[in-house]
């Protein structure tokens, strides 16, 4: 324990310094009386919740953004949504490059102490090449949204580019944060507006090294790397199943699917199965939703999106890890292995460590929110996961909360937001060699 403490204290206290120092930054901005309309409260309370909401590219919302916010808070939301996205991408690529690079750990770690970096002409590529993917697919989704705004709703452009930018921000971002009050529910009928939403999210919660691979050999599947396999065959899967089971459940609920085509019926059961990746819109309402529809909500907003991207949850690849080392069990095979690849069992044991203490963390957080608030165990579930997973969904009780559970919920924000990642990058680096092994013995399982 003490080596782990040595080689990842230094950085893991940096990268929660700084997202602490922006998230406090945020709500000193947004206790302004400037950021929130006329009459409005600006407690210190709700300024904290939304801006670690933001900063952690979650979503939850213990006011309507669009009338409690003025447009400086507003913008104050945009940028700590810009910069928690862009951050937690950034420095999980670079500790993916980090733990898989070419060079052996022992010597990044020389070469860092030596240099104070791990090469500058890495790091500052892959800052670049996360830039570029950001600002290309936030552009893109800003001129088709601003596109539609102006000839299908009449919105002056001005305002129409304003819209765009906002949201194409939040979903690539994976943040959830609209500005109306119901969300996106008045475009449930609007593909022109739903699919780039719904393509941005997916699109931010693959992950940069997933785009780097493409990048390379888009055109040569048996190239990619097993992340990219696992990754894109993982969202594939998700989002199908996902989009299947919902819009069955939903499918003769008069409140949310039952009074649509049955075109639009798969279009919104799409929107809210990519949403439950980390994007956090929604198209329906979610609070008249099927208990079984949440059910299956929380389930795909606990596994999350891809490592090193702006979604949350466990990821992706540690779903579909675990899964691998359940059928090596199954079948009774000495290897773990996917793809004709051997999976190590310190990977195995990574992805098991991360599942349970999530799973630890859920579970604490749904018994804090059960004692602190008088909502009932399928609706506190939901809103936990939500959080943790930095998701940003809500069956409406976000506002009601209490005091108690907003502080619980930020907790749970920062922690499904840093945790996985830091955890991650100190499982990985923490290698130990012993020269003996102690005699083998075996308990009882089941």
């Amino acid at each position: 324990m003490r080596n782990l403490v040595r080689q990842i204290n230094t950085p893991s206290r940096a990268v929660v310094a700084a997202f602490l120092a922006v998230v406090l930054g945020g709500s000193a901005l947004l206790s302004l009386p400037v950021a929130v309309e006329a009459g409005q409260e600006a407690s210190w309370t709700s300024a904290l919740f939304t801006a670690a909401s933001a900063v952690c590219v979650t979503g939850l919302a213990v006011h309507d953004t669009a009338t409690h916010w003025t447009f400086f808070g507003e913008t104050v939301i945009l940028v700590l949504m810009q910069i928690g996205g862009f951050g937690i991408m950034t420095l999980a690529s670079i500790l993916a490059m980090v733990v898989s690079g070419k060079l052996g750990l022992r010597a990044r770690l020389n070469t860092q102490a030596e240099t104070k970096t791990f090469g500058h002409g890495d790091v500052r590529r892959m800052i670049a090449g996360v830039a570029k993917v950001t600002l290309a697919v936030e552009a893109a989704t800003a001129v088709v949204l601003a596109a539609r705004f102006v000839t299908e709703y009449g919105e002056p452009l001005g305002r129409a580019a304003y819209l765009g930018i906002f949201h194409a921000v939040s979903a690539f971002t994976n943040a959830g944060f609209a500005l109306w009050p119901d969300s996106m529910t008045r475009f449930v009928t609007d593909p022109w507006v739903c699919l780039p939403l719904a393509l941005a999210v997916v699109s931010g919660g693959l992950g940069f090294p997933v785009y780097a691979v493409l990048r390379q050999s888009w055109r040569r599947p048996s190239r990619w790397s097993l992340h990219t396999k696992i990754t894109l065959g993982m969202t594939a899967v998700l989002l199908s199943a996902g989009t299947t089971a919902v819009t069955a459940i939903e499918w003769g609920n008069p409140h949310t699917l039952g009074g649509l085509s049955p075109g639009l019926r798969v279009l919104a059961g799409f929107f809210h199965s990519a949403m439950t990746r980390s994007g956090g819109m929604n198209s329906v309402d979610v609070s008249q939703m099927n208990e079984n529809t949440w059910l299956v909500s929380d389930m795909l907003m606990f596994v999350g999106a891809g490592s090193a991207s702006t979604g949350g949850g466990i990821k992706v690849t540690t779903f579909a890890l675990l899964g691998y080392v359940i059928l090596a069990e199954l079948r009774g095979e000495p290897d773990v292995t996917s793809g004709r690849r051997r999976i190590p069992e310190q990977l195995q044991r990574q992805a098991l460590t991360i599942a349970l203490l999530s799973v630890a963390s859920v579970a604490a957080g749904t018994f804090i929110m059960m004692m602190v608030t008088p909502f009932k165990l399928d609706r506190v579930l939901f809103e936990v996961i939500s959080a943790f997973g930095t998701v940003g969904l809500s069956t409406g009780i976000t506002s009601d909360v209490g005091t108690a559970g907003r502080l619980t919920l930020t907790a749970l924000m920062l922690v499904g937001r840093l945790g996985p990642v830091t955890l991650g990058a100190a499982l990985a680096l923490h290698v130990q060699t012993r020269r003996f092994r102690y005699p083998e013995e075996r308990p009882l399982v089941g």
